[in-house]
């Protein structure tokens, strides 16, 4: 079994990107727009004093290239994230992102200057220009980071650094989606399967327990054949991520992540803290499924082997049916704008094919699609993949259809509610609808395979990000087998002696996230995410007063508000530990009912 070429794919299963662009020659014409204003926008520098309607035209301006950068941006990723093998999608984004840099470069500036008018200025001008109205919460927001902006000088030469300082995230990701090469996973009976990145998961999952080995395990060595050169790449990042916190006058990585997305870092370390705390319900969990599998050593790829004999088929189309049916409670609204998306206007790039990046992911900007990429396997937990992208698409969709450019962005703390929520919704419903033994187990088996991703690999990734850095920061050198054996002993915990770990294999977890680690603290906010995500589900689906109208108003608010203060209008605090020990409990519902099934 093989995986087709890009051009086999069936159009109306791929993305739209002519939505976007008719064709290469208006890209490129866009994109030297962009390189025209260059040189306009920075002939800005130092006017700024001269009054408020200078400053409304500066960044009028700087709105409409922002724009059409953005839309030259998801142009040439759209291209390359669906066969990076193909070199001339791969120059385009090159060259996009060279653009940025320039573009980046040009306008340091804005923030020392509007730093240097002084709160108090720049409070009355909003008053005075109408213009200007919008940007209050804008202009609060940068005061709150003025500690750590620098001079426009020092701003600018960062701006340029910042293409070469990416060159370890690119390089890892040209590894792991170009270059790795892996050797088939085989089913009892000898036939083969092709390992790509596009396939890996539904191979992990598979029935046969001879594919799930070999694909597994075939997988992770092909990651530590060029364990090395990825371990160079992570400890350049993170050295990257040490030298910008102290440029800018971070006390730590950490804090340089946290503090500009006003994110105290207690939220960091209680989550860490609540999930070390219930490692015993994992350990509940793997000792079920031992006992199910056989009661044999249950290695870790087993951890996704299907706990019955009748796994649930969902083809594409169905899927988008029952997704539909999972978020009526959201309204007629939300749904037909969903459904128009998915079945009309071509949000998703929908099935593998050679050389489809690793993952799936929503992206998009002011005047396109909330698009999305994906690689769906025909089964549960690719439906469920597609409703946690159509929940970063809607947000996408109604914080951009409500908000001006300056807010339109809402920050990776909120993302994951919004896509962990559409999960919760969408499971409920089909456990409510599909109630044969095998349906139930395997819907919940895609609950903890959920929850398996976001709340144990995704804490974890977490902690050991923490502590890779704090040795960067302490002046520690960082091997690839300081790497493996740290990840080692974090997943053995997490695993307990319900789990035989392979500790080479397991220890590579870490190269297989060509995004993740290269996002400074990206990843703990997928457990912070499906936390608040749940809690909010909770009050959706009890129909408690509201609570509809608060979560849209949630997907409205962009970044108007600190993203704490939107939870909190939305109606969950995340400054306490309660929402994640309320995920858990759910969590410990789902082993509940397994346990029941099962017998």
């Amino acid at each position: 079994m093989s995986l087709v070429e890009r051009s086999a794919l069936p159009v109306a299963y791929t993305w739209d990107a002519q939505s976007v662009f008719g064709d290469d020659t208006a890209w490129q014409a866009a994109l030297d727009e962009v390189v025209g204003h260059i040189e306009v926008l920075q002939a800005f520098q130092g006017r700024f004093a001269e009054g408020p309607a200078v400053l409304a035209d500066y960044l009028e301006l700087a709105e409409r290239v922002l724009r059409l950068s953005g839309k030259v941006t998801v142009y040439a990723r759209m291209f390359y994230a669906v066969n990076t093998l193909d070199q001339a999608a791969k120059a385009r984004v090159d060259r996009t992102a060279a653009t940025l840099v320039r573009l980046g470069a040009a306008t340091a500036f804005t923030e020392p200057e509007l730093l240097a008018l002084g709160a108090a200025t720049l409070q009355q001008w909003v008053e005075q220009e109408p213009r200007l109205a919008i940007f209050a919460h804008h202009f609060d927001r940068l005061s709150r980071r003025e500690p750590y902006v620098r001079s426009a000088e020092v701003e600018a030469l960062l701006r340029q650094a910042s293409e070469p300082f990416d060159a370890a995230a690119t390089v890892h990701g040209i590894l792991t989606n170009a270059d790795l090469r892996f050797e088939p996973a085989r089913d009892q009976t000898g036939e083969t399967y092709e390992i790509a990145q596009g396939t890996i998961n539904a191979l992990v999952t598979h029935i046969d327990p001879a594919v799930r080995k070999s694909a597994w395990q075939n997988y992770a060595d092909a990651h530590l054949a060029l364990k090395n050169t990825m371990a160079a790449c992570l400890a350049t990042e993170v050295r990257r991520n040490v030298f910008l916190a102290r440029a800018r006058g971070y006390r730590s990585a950490l804090d340089a992540a946290l503090t500009p997305n006003h994110i105290p870092l207690e939220v960091f370390h209680q989550l860490i803290a609540t999930f070390k705390r219930h490692l015993p319900t994992w350990h509940r969990y793997w000792r079920l499924r031992r006992r199910v599998l056989g009661g044999q050593p249950l290695h870790v790829y087993d951890t996704k082997a299907p706990l019955t004999q009748q796994p649930l088929k969902v083809p594409y189309d169905q899927a988008v049916t029952w997704i539909c049916e999972g978020m009526a409670p959201l309204g007629e609204q939300y749904v037909s704008t969903m459904r128009r998306g998915l079945v009309e206007q071509r949000w998703v790039d929908v099935y593998p094919n050679r050389g489809k990046r690793a993952g799936a992911f929503s992206m998009g900007s002011p005047g396109t699609h909330p698009f999305i990429m994906m690689s769906y396997n025909d089964d549960i937990f690719g439906l469920s993949t597609l409703a946690h992208e159509l929940g970063h698409s809607m947000h996408s969709y109604y914080t951009r259809n409500t908000q001006p450019y300056v807010y339109s962005n809402y920050g990776l703390f909120l993302a994951e509610v919004a896509s962990n929520f559409n999960q919760a919704l969408v499971r409920k419903h089909l456990l409510e609808h599909l109630s044969s033994r095998d349906e139930q187990i395997t819907l919940l088996e895609e609950a903890m395979a959920n929850f398996h991703r976001y709340f144990f690999i995704m804490p974890t990734l977490a902690r050991f990000e923490l502590a890779i850095h704090e040795r960067i920061e302490a002046g520690q050198a960082l091997t690839a087998d300081d790497l493996i054996n740290l990840m080692a002993d974090l997943f053995a915990e997490g695993y307990g002696d319900e789990v035989v770990v392979d500790r080479e294999r397991v220890g590579s977890t870490w190269m297989q996230f060509s995004t993740h680690l290269y996002a400074n603290f990206y990843v703990y906010q997928y457990a912070t995410g499906i936390s608040g995500a749940h809690a909010l589900a909770e009050g959706v689906l009890a129909q408690h007063e509201g609570a509809v109208e608060r979560y849209l108003a949630f997907l409205k608010a962009g970044s108007s508000r600190y993203p704490l203060d939107t939870l909190c209008h939305a109606g969950v605090d995340m400054r306490s530990a309660e929402p994640v020990e309320q995920t858990f409990a759910v969590m410990e519902g789902y082993i509940e009912r397994l346990e029941g099934l099962l017998g």
